[in-house]
């Protein structure tokens, strides 16, 4: 048994996990990465980056298929399955190469092999033993499934199984209206599938602005995707040519797949966390708002604790926690600034809260709903959608703007304005005096804020 000490050893390097490394490393520390299958971890294997390479083919799809629409013939023969999957491959093979040079240039020592948490100060791969006077646990999360839901990776699968599909399914329905199964459904529809939604939820996207939802809903409608929406499912049996779902109430739906998209859990099961002493709850490990556990040598971040499971959060969460073992100064994250982003067609992005959010914490509010069919360049792009401002009210106007919900053809890159104006507290009056370029999308959120500080320009309410 080979025994090795550092300053710091982080047990998963996912998204949290390897930024935690390299912003240690960057601050002279001596960093051990244990990682049991690739470094990247979900994100950038089995989530954010082969999921976007998919949307991106089928937004080629789309344009290819609707090119005549602007003049421009070109002829669309169908999906080549194998190709796609292996440009998603490239460019997750590119990245992973890239991060692994990244990794080796900070001289962090990466271990390949399972670990576990043994005690509070050191973590076991195999025979041997790492410790260090601080540890981080970022173990990640996996797909989750339903009691009595059986995946077999062949009729019924999750998100890890569709992205190394060897084809294009007929049809599919998809269990989960979430981030996860809208994606999904925007890829398999502009592939050429029949695509059905199952959420028991009211609305699609449930943690988003029930006025996003609905802009969603209505394009995905005129996309031919299918929801069916405050429904609960019973049970799954196979077909000749792939599975019957039952849903309360006894409808049935029927489809060559079933993907499961009903969230994700936090990988700690079997890891040694409870027998060290770290505080659990429901899988999640327990932690202070500075990524803290109950045992002091102990900091988790990532999907392993129970904040937003997002690639950029764990990024956030990583450097905070290298920064306060350095002994830098750090402040708690405000997770409520933190941008949020649906890849599908049309994307969905906001950041801060929903009217509904604001409501349940008692704040009165003002808003504006801008619509893109007042926007030259969404005009031109050919989408449709919506940017919605969220402002407190008080007496002498709108105040701090407190929620920023955009939709359309990808929203997702003006995202990062909104996070500034939500984060630096900045009032409607205060955008409404900065000048956006034109013909540009990021004039709908100039626009909005006119419209909020009492000035609409092509604006009418």
């Amino acid at each position: 048994m080979a025994e090795a000490s550092y300053d710091i050893v982080i047990l998963g390097g996912g998204s949290g996990g390897y930024a935690c490394a390299l912003r240690a490393a960057e601050l002279g520390m001596r960093v051990a990465l244990i990682e049991k299958d690739k470094v990247g971890g979900t994100c950038l294997h089995r989530g954010c980056i082969p999921t976007k390479a998919l949307l991106h083919a089928a937004e080629v799809a789309d344009h290819s298929r609707d090119s005549a629409s602007v003049g421009v013939r070109t002829s669309f023969d169908g999906i080549d399955a194998t190709a796609v999957q292996s440009y998603k491959d490239s460019v997750v093979d590119r990245l992973y190469k890239g991060l692994q040079s990244t990794i080796a240039s900070r001289k962090i020592e990466t271990i390949i092999g399972d670990g576990r948490l043994e005690s509070p100060t050191s973590v076991r791969v195999g025979d041997d033993v790492y410790t260090a006077p601080q540890i981080v646990l970022a173990t990640g999360s996996v797909p989750r499934s339903l009691p009595g839901l059986s995946i077999d990776g062949s009729r019924v699968i999750t998100s890890d199984d569709a992205l190394v599909l060897d084809r294009v399914p007929s049809s599919v329905i998809i269990l989960g209206g979430g981030v996860i199964g809208v994606e999904f459904a925007s890829v398999w529809r502009s592939f050429g599938a029949d695509v059905t939604i199952v959420e028991m939820l009211p609305q699609l996207l449930p943690l988003e602005d029930e006025a996003s939802a609905k802009v969603l809903q209505r394009a995905f409608r005129r996309r031919g995707i299918g929801y069916d929406l405050g429904a609960r499912f019973e049970s799954v049996s196979p077909s000749d040519d792939g599975v019957v779902v039952t849903l309360a109430g006894g409808k049935t739906l029927a489809a060559e797949l079933l993907l499961v998209a009903v969230g994700r859990g936090p990988v700690s099961d079997g890891l040694g966390y409870e027998e060290a002493g770290v505080e659990m709850e429901r899988g999640f490990v327990k932690v202070d708002p500075l990524c803290r556990t109950s045992v002091p040598s102990v900091s988790a971040v990532g999907d392993l604790i129970n904040t937003p499971q997002l690639a950029h959060v764990g990024f956030g969460e990583g450097i905070l926690v290298a920064e306060r073992i350095a002994g830098l100064p750090v402040v708690p994250i405000d997770y409520d600034g933190v941008p949020r982003i649906t890849y599908s067609d049309p994307e969905v992005a906001s950041v801060g809260l929903t009217a509904a959010q604001a409501a349940e914490r008692g704040i009165e509010t003002v808003e504006v709903n801008y619509p893109l069919g007042g926007n030259g360049k969404s005009v031109i792009l050919q989408t449709q959608g919506s940017a919605k401002v969220l402002a407190v009210k008080e007496p002498g106007g709108p105040g701090r703007v407190i929620g920023v919900h955009l939709v359309g053809s990808r929203v997702g890159e003006l995202i990062a304005e909104a996070q500034l104006i939500y984060n630096w507290d900045a009032e409607p009056s205060d955008v409404a005096q900065l000048i956006h370029p034109h013909p540009t999308q990021s004039e709908i959120i100039g626009e909005a804020h006119l419209a909020l500080a009492g000035k609409p320009l092509h604006f009418h309410a």
